[in-house]
């Protein structure tokens, strides 16, 4: 009798271990479920600015404005030219928008600038402003057709000009399909779908609300 009543202490002894560790684990896994759940907004925010980084959003609101603009058009420009990392292309195109140094001169002169110096493509301020404005000159060309001065952005106005009157002397409306340089055609989409994905994924820092 009393070697079955210390069994049986014995059994629920373990069995009291058991709780007390199946607990334990189910504490822990609740700690670390909350952990995840507290750290979540800041890992996704992390993750996304990788995938679809976003800086310098106060120079774009402020140039939006200025060049009546969409923000999420300029960022997305920024992204495809240079995914916001200065850099110069094997061509010298400079910056976060990777705008020719010639280009940015024009620009410099046409836009009222008192001096232009190269060297200022490498400032934000500076670079956003002047592939901004060049933005708006292409838009305007091009009556207001955003899909075709993304492509000039990419082509140039000589090229795109030429695909436009081709276009029309076939009766057709110019179009992304349209554009007869992969390279550009490729170009012109992500611009637009990137600048999506801006608008949803950034309407805060774009200034949309």
């Amino acid at each position: 009798m009393a070697a079955r009543r210390t069994a049986l202490r014995e059994a629920g002894r373990r069995r009291r271990q058991r709780r007390r560790r199946g607990l334990a684990i189910l504490g822990v896994a609740a700690l670390v479920g909350l952990a995840v759940w507290i750290a979540w907004p800041a890992v996704n925010h992390a993750v996304h600015q990788i995938e679809l980084p976003l800086h310098h959003a106060d120079i774009i609101r402020q140039q939006a404005r200025a060049k009546h603009l969409d923000p999420a058009l300029i960022a997305a420009v920024i992204y495809a030219e240079s995914k916001f990392r200065q850099q110069t292309s094997s061509a010298g195109a400079q910056g976060l928008m990777q705008l020719l140094p010639g280009t940015a001169e024009a620009i410099a002169r046409r836009s009222g600038a008192t001096r232009f110096n190269v060297a200022d493509l490498g400032t934000p301020q500076v670079n956003i402003s002047y592939g901004s404005y060049y933005l708006r000159l292409l838009i305007d060309h091009y009556s207001g057709d955003v899909t075709l001065a993304i492509a000039a952005y990419n082509a140039g106005e000589a090229n795109v000009d030429r695909w436009v009157a081709a276009a029309r002397r076939e009766g057709q409306p110019p179009s992304e399909a349209s554009i007869p340089f992969s390279e550009t055609r490729a170009y012109v989409h992500k611009v637009l779908s990137v600048q999506r994905d801006y608008r949803a994924s950034y309407p805060r820092e774009l200034g949309y609300r």
